[in-house]
C-alpha cells in the first residue's frame, strides 16, 4: 500500500520563512501590508517547500476562484467543427493563463442546458463569464443576469438590435460586421459585377444581420444592383453555403458575384460553383468574411475575405472581464455587466484581404 505524501502546510512555510502564519496567508492570497523583504522570504519558502495553496480555503479569504466560465451557445458538434471558435477560445485561454485563471468551458446542446449553465454560474464556482454566439431567442442573457455573475459578451447584444443602441448595463466585444461587409461588396461592385448576391449567416444572430445590412448599404449605392432574390439565407456552415448557393443558382443563374457571410459559407459556395462549371473569379467572383487561415488560404482559388481579429477579440473579452474583477466583486458587477451598470461596447476594425477569388 502506497503511503500518502504529506503536503507542506501554511505553518511549515511560516516556520521556514521565520514569519507568522498570518503574514504567509497575506502574501499567498495577494494581500497588502507585507514589507518587501518579508514577502520575498515567504515566496522563497513557498518555492523551496513546494507549497500549493488550498484553493477552497483561499477562496474563503479572497472571495475569488481564479476561474472564468466560457459559455458558447452552440452544440458541441458545431463548436469543434468551426475554426472560428478555436481561434476565439485560444485568445481567451491565452489571456486567462497570463493572469493565472482557469477556463471552464460550458456548451449548450439544447434548452435544458440553459438552466444547467445558469445554475452552475449562480452556484459561485467561477468569478465571471464570457458568453458568445448567442441567438435572438436565447434565454441565457436573462438567466445569467439573474445569477448576478459579472459577464462580458462576444458580439453585439441581440436585445439592442431594434434600437442599435447597446443596453447600458452590458459589456461586449465585436468587430465592425456592417462596415466589413460593405467593404467586401463595394469591392465586388468595383470589379464591374452587377448581379452581386449575398449568402447570409443565421439571421437569428446579430453578426449575420449586421453583415446583411452592410451588403444592402453597398448595393443601394449602385442603381439597379439590389434584387431581393439575390439574398439567400444560410447558417454559417459549409453545408449551409452549399444549400444557399444551389438555391441562388436556381433563382438567379445570371449571378456574377457572391458575398458569403463567412469563410465556411464561401467554402460551400465554391464547391457548388465548381460542380456547376462556373469559373471563379471569371464567371462568379466570391468573397467571404473572417479570414480564417485554414479556410481562406486553402480554398481553390484562395479566398478574398474580410479579416477580423478573432483571437484578439477573445483576448480582449477576457481582459475586460478581469479588469472588472480586479477591483473586487462589487466593482466587477458595476463594470462587467450587472443590472443598472454602465455598459461598454468595443467594436474592432476589419480589413478587406484581396486574393484570387475576387
Amino acid at each position: 500500500m502506497t503511503e500518502a505524501v504529506s503536503r507542506p502546510t501554511l505553518e511549515a512555510v511560516a516556520a521556514r520563512a521565520g514569519v507568522s502564519r498570518a503574514t504567509v496567508s497575506r502574501v499567498v492570497n495577494g494581500g497588502d501590508g507585507v514589507r518587501a523583504p518579508l514577502a520575498e522570504r515567504v515566496r522563497r519558502a513557498v518555492e523551496e517547500l513546494g507549497y500549493v495553496p488550498n484553493q477552497a480555503a483561499r477562496s474563503l479569504v479572497t472571495r475569488r476562484h481564479d476561474a472564468v466560465a466560457v459559455v458558447v451557445a452552440e452544440p458541441e458538434t458545431r463548436v469543434f467543427a468551426d475554426p472560428f471558435f478555436a481561434l476565439q477560445l485560444r485568445g481567451i485561454g491565452k489571456e486567462l493563463t497570463a493572469h493565472d485563471n482557469q477556463l471552464v468551458l460550458l456548451l449548450t446542446e439544447g434548452r435544458a442546458d440553459h438552466t444547467r449553465v445558469a445554475r452552475y454560474l449562480a452556484g459561485g464556482h467561477v468569478d465571471g463569464a464570457l458568453v458568445f454566439s448567442l441567438h435572438l431567442d436565447d434565454p441565457l442573457p436573462g438567466l445569467i443576469r439573474d445569477a448576478g455573475v459579472p459577464t462580458v459578451f462576444g458580439g453585439r447584444p441581440h436585445w439592442s438590435a431594434d434600437t442599435g443602441a447597446p443596453d447600458p448595463g452590458v459589456v461586449y466585444v465585436d468587430c465592425d460586421n456592417r462596415g466589413g461587409a460593405r467593404a467586401a461588396v463595394r469591392h465586388l461592385l468595383d470589379l464591374g459585377r452587377r448581379r452581386v448576391a449575398h449568402l447570409t449567416g443565421a439571421l437569428d444572430q446579430t453578426s449575420a444581420v449586421d453583415r446583411l445590412d452592410g451588403y444592402r448599404d453597398a448595393v443601394a449605392e449602385v442603381p439597379g444592383a439590389y434584387d431581393p432574390r439575390l439574398v439567400v439565407e444560410g447558417d454559417f456552415t459549409p453545408a449551409g453555403g452549399e444549400r444557399a448557393m444551389r438555391e441562388l443558382l436556381a433563382r438567379c443563374p445570371d449571378v456574377d458575384a457572391v458575398f458569403a457571410a463567412n469563410d465556411l459559407t464561401a467554402l460551400g459556395a465554391l464547391r457548388v460553383l465548381r460542380e456547376a462549371g462556373r469559373r471563379v473569379p471569371e464567371d462568379v467572383a466570391v468573397a467571404g468574411f473572417d479570414d480564417m487561415a485554414p479556410v481562406a488560404e486553402q480554398t481553390d482559388p484562395p479566398l478574398t475575405t474580410v479579416r477580423q481579429d478573432i483571437e484578439g477579440m477573445g483576448r480582449l473579452m477576457a481582459r475586460l472581464l478581469l479588469e472588472g474583477l480586479s477591483g473586487g466583486r462589487d466593482r466587477a458587477r458595476t463594470t462587467a455587466g450587472a443590472p443598472g451598470a454602465r455598459g461598454k461596447g468595443v467594436i474592432l476594425p476589419t480589413t478587406l484581404i484581396r486574393r484570387a477569388s475576387a
